[in-house]
């Protein structure tokens, strides 16, 4: 059976394994390959982790009813897009020119003991010289742009088993 044509139940617990994967490999790069990762690798784990907790407990549950199913959709696309900022904007300090890269910041986790949530969140998201740094490229792309693909391919998934007819 076509993985598109599969239940809801088993489409969104395929979505949680490939959240979980990617979540994975990225504590592999940090733990062997010793590939620290900048305050805005850290906002995107959380996106990925926030969208496999929503996948998993949608495959859980299960929804028969279309509004159901609609809802994990909707709670899906909305880590989705979280991470889809982040990555996006994550991409966007990595192509500026290096006379345009912010200074480098305090540590994430000096910010979060020092400062409020909200600041943090606004500080992270401005950009540091850390988080323009190129450490790792596949097909020549670096980790943040393969990250926007992940979270785009996966709220397309998440949209499709959710909206499509039944």
């Amino acid at each position: 059976m076509s993985p598109f044509k599969a239940s809801f139940r088993i489409q969104y617990l395929l979505g949680f394994l490939a959240c979980a994967a990617l979540l994975a490999y990225a504590f592999y790069l940090q733990l062997y390959q010793h590939l620290e990762p900048c305050p805005l690798c850290i906002f995107q784990r959380v996106a990925f982790a926030a969208l496999g907790v929503v996948f998993l407990i949608g495959g859980l549950h299960g929804p028969k009813k279309p509004g159901g199913r609609r809802s994990y959709g909707v709670l899906a696309l909305l880590a989705s897009l979280a991470g889809i900022a982040v990555a996006g904007n994550h991409v966007r300090l990595q192509h500026l020119p290096p006379d345009q890269v912010p200074a480098c910041g305090p540590g994430l986790n000096y910010m979060v003991e020092a400062m409020p949530l909200a600041s943090v969140i606004r500080k992270v998201m401005t950009g540091s010289g850390e988080c323009a740094a190129v450490d790792w490229t596949f097909l020549g792309l670096a980790m943040p742009a393969w990250s926007l693909i992940c979270f785009i391919v996966l709220a397309l998934w998440a949209a499709y088993a959710a909206f499509r007819a039944r």
